[in-house]
């Protein structure tokens, strides 16, 4: 049985191309391997604690480029964005270590979270046991899983593993249909993301029809189309624990000040 649901989507291709580079790099990289390193990683910090502080929590993401916009940010510095955004205000970071669609890589994650003290979030397309373990022996307090890519049994079994590790994924939705799926697998944090897999249209009213069905024990989490502080607002007040923003604050002239606009510490940017 193939690892992934088949969605008939852009998320395909780049699954089918993660699946690909992941099988090269087993062979090269055993998972006893990255079970020594993961044993030899920096200590976790705690990705949910972050997600819960009182007020606006985002988890900004340093995402080099996307598949619709093509490249975001040129120069990209990884160290001195993640500076920049955790002295902003920043609750956590996500940062995207997919290397064709996406242009990250794992050394942008290992840099970043070397020089912040806020906990960081891979974000790739994770599908294999051994991809976790990569996660973890690379630094990782947190790592993405996209209901939408996987079948129900290795979903399950990706969150246990990961909370054997010690770690607390991210389970991304899109619908209430994959909302369902991620709460019987048990998923603790839930992220809505707002972006149609199929038509790629982003609207924040996925966030707002999902939210009544995400359990108060569950952080719940905004992904996609977040732009100003009243939708943050108004999205913590619907039920919401924190944001997920990235393309935004990556084509801002300066990421750091675009965050505190959002989070209303500091002046809209002219």
């Amino acid at each position: 049985m193939s690892a992934h649901a088949n969605t008939g989507t852009l998320l395909d291709r780049i699954l089918e191309s993660r699946r690909l580079e992941v099988e090269h790099r087993k062979a090269v990289l055993p998972e006893t391997a990255l079970k020594y390193g993961a044993k030899a990683a920096e200590p976790l910090r705690n990705f949910p604690a972050a997600l819960t502080r009182p007020g606006l929590n985002v988890l900004a993401e340093l995402k080099p480029a996307s598949p619709s916009r093509g490249v975001l940010r040129e120069p990209f510095d990884p160290i001195a964005l993640g500076k920049s955004l955790e002295s902003a205000g920043a609750a956590a970071l996500s940062v995207l270590t997919e290397g064709e669609f996406f242009y990250g890589s794992l050394k942008n994650l290992r840099d970043a979270r070397k020089n912040v003290k806020i906990p960081v979030l891979r974000k790739d397309f994770i599908f294999d046991p051994w991809q976790v373990w990569e996660a973890r022996a690379n630094d990782a307090d947190s790592f993405l899983l996209i209901v939408a890519a996987l079948h129900d049994a290795l979903l399950n079994d990706l969150i246990i593993l990961g909370r054997e590790i010690g770690m607390e994924a991210l389970v991304e939705v899109h619908s209430a249909d994959e909302l369902d799926r991620a709460l019987a697998a048990d998923a603790r944090i839930v992220g809505v993301n707002n972006r149609d897999l199929k038509t790629m249209h982003v609207s924040i009213d996925t966030s707002f029809e999902l939210i009544s069905r995400i359990p108060e024990d569950c952080i719940a989490v905004s992904e996609s189309g977040l732009r100003t502080n009243e939708d943050l607002v108004k999205l913590r007040a619907a039920g919401f624990d924190a944001f997920l923003i990235g393309e935004s604050l990556m084509t801002a002239a300066d990421p750091g000040s675009a965050l505190g606009t959002l989070l209303g510490t500091s002046p809209p940017q002219s």
